[in-house]
């Protein structure tokens, strides 16, 4: 059954109750990275260990996502958002209120196995309750959504920090979280037929091992370095483990994951494309936070200012290059989207002691222009190819893939960033003749560490490069006719929802 109405138009109350859940989610993973220093002087914990903040609700959200296919075609939508949303809340109210590190990150994990759900299924959603010739309008909204959350999210953040308590962060969502799981109680009222399907629990194992392991490997990285035991095992483990459970997938009925989705050209093309510039795009959220406050000595309030123009930019575009996406199709304007991040990329790879506020601010809102035009319309196009069966599996799996791409970019770029400041360090030391000064050893370090943030812009001038290349073989995907692989059977993907 179709998610759409019985007058043909599709459930927008209900799809409006699911984005501002799926809203304060993304708002929430933003929020907490300017209030690290506040809370690592109360809890008196280290920066490895606050670390584990972001790093924790990574790994929750690497092991949960890859079960959300299975979760959507055996659940209710009512039932789901329930649940995710009941869990976010719990975590939020619980870190809210947590005196001890520990409590803290119990509640961010929690606060993750309901964010975890929320995306995958406000995305399967969307993909049910629209044709194929007005998706890209639709979720061109939903990417301003995912946009503007952390587009407000660190000046946000930075306000409330400075006048209240770091735990007002939480206190601020919990309302309306609150708010927003009454509200899905009441309008949510689909049924969902019973479906025989099982969890296969050794398939979950060796999925959360494998993405688990990944994601801690190389979020670990940029900290322990690659040398480490902790590092290179847990890589190694994630691999195998992950190789083992795409073995296992592909001979299974029902697999929880499936990834048949890549026999499908264009969703392939897509996967790839949105992996490697999610690896590049972390060289701007990382590096220039670290340019403006560290080199230029730029508040964390003005630095997050810097960055909200473009960051509203790419929320305002999203809608309009969803628009233009249903009109002219992904290629043109990913080619367009990727020439402009290319060459702003390896504009910022060529930073100085000297580059003007206002240059930073314009040169970063172009460049997110320019990424505005890239994730949503070409996974768009790559779901677009799918049967309507692979839906939950095609968005398990884009969103999945997301999370360890972003992991591995940070870890990669941090490691090229260090490598080359401390190249560049020792460099400046061996050409002294004399002991440095303090002041010299500071103007050194500080000249080491823009050589490093030039440096790794430039590596990813390069990948983005690649991306450009790529998306010239983008073709207009079409949903095949027979949207039912008659080899095996199907289970039903998406619940019908009642009229609210």
């Amino acid at each position: 059954m179709d998610l759409t109405m019985k007058s043909g138009r599709p459930p927008y109350g209900i799809i409006t109750v699911l984005m501002i859940g799926a809203f304060i989610s993304f708002l929430n993973n933003t929020l907490l990275n300017i209030a690290l220093p506040a809370i690592m002087t109360e809890l008196k914990v280290d920066p490895p260990t606050v670390q584990w903040l972001t790093t924790g609700f990574m790994l929750v959200n690497g092991v949960l996502i890859p079960t959300t296919a299975y979760l959507i075609q055996k659940y209710s939508v009512r039932r789901l958002f329930l649940v995710a949303m009941g869990l976010f809340t719990i975590g939020t109210i619980l870190s809210g209120t947590a005196h001890e590190f520990s409590i803290l990150l119990l509640g961010r994990m929690i606060q993750a196995s309901g964010s975890a759900i929320m995306m995958p299924l406000l995305m399967n959603v969307m993909l049910v309750s629209f044709p194929v010739e007005k998706r890209g309008t639709a979720m061109g909204v939903f990417g301003l959504i995912l946009m503007f959350a952390p587009a407000i999210g660190p000046t946000l953040s930075g306000w409330i920090i400075e006048h209240y308590d770091w735990r007002m962060l939480f206190h601020f969502i919990t309302p309306i979280a609150a708010i927003v799981l009454i509200l899905g109680f009441i309008m949510l009222k689909d049924k969902k037929e019973k479906v025989t399907l099982r969890l296969d629990f050794f398939s979950l194992l060796l999925s959360s091992l494998g993405f688990g392991g990944l994601l801690y490997g190389f979020s670990s990285a940029g900290s322990k370095g690659w040398d480490s035991p902790h590092v290179y095992l847990s890589i190694i483990v994630g691999v195998v483990t992950l190789v083992w459970f795409i073995v296992r997938q592909s001979k299974q009925e029902n697999p929880m994951l499936n990834f048949g989705v890549y026999k499908y050209p264009m969703f392939a093309l897509s996967s790839a494309i949105s992996m490697i510039v999610n690896m590049a795009m972390f060289s701007g959220f990382l590096l220039l936070p670290i340019y403006v406050q560290t080199i230029r000595g730029i508040s964390p309030m003005d630095a997050g200012l810097m960055l909200l123009p473009g960051a509203i930019l790419n929320a305002v575009m999203s809608p309009i290059n969803g628009r233009l996406f249903d009109k002219f199709g992904g290629r043109i304007l990913a080619i367009t989207g990727l020439t402009i991040t290319t060459v702003t990329t390896y504009l910022f790879s060529q930073l100085t002691f000297e580059t003007t506020y206002t240059y930073l601010v314009v040169l970063h809102a172009v460049r997110m222009f320019g990424m505005s035009m890239v994730f949503m319309p070409v996974s768009t196009n790559g779901l677009n190819q799918l049967p309507r069966q692979f839906y939950p599996h095609g968005t398990a799996v884009n969103n999945t893939l997301n999370q360890v791409s972003a992991a591995i970019g940070t870890a990669f770029l941090i490691t090229l960033m260090s490598t080359k400041q401390e190249a560049s360090a020792k460099t400046a030391l061996e050409a002294l003749a004399a002991q440095p000064t303090e002041a010299q050893l500071i103007q050194i370090n500080l000249n080491a560490m823009l050589d490093g943030i030039n440096y790794t812009f430039f590596i990813s001038t390069f990948l983005i490069l690649l991306s450009l290349i790529l998306a010239f073989f983008i073709k207009r995907a079409r949903q095949p006719v027979d949207s039912v692989d008659k080899k095996k059977p199907e289970p039903k993907a998406a619940p019908a929802l009642a009229k609210n």
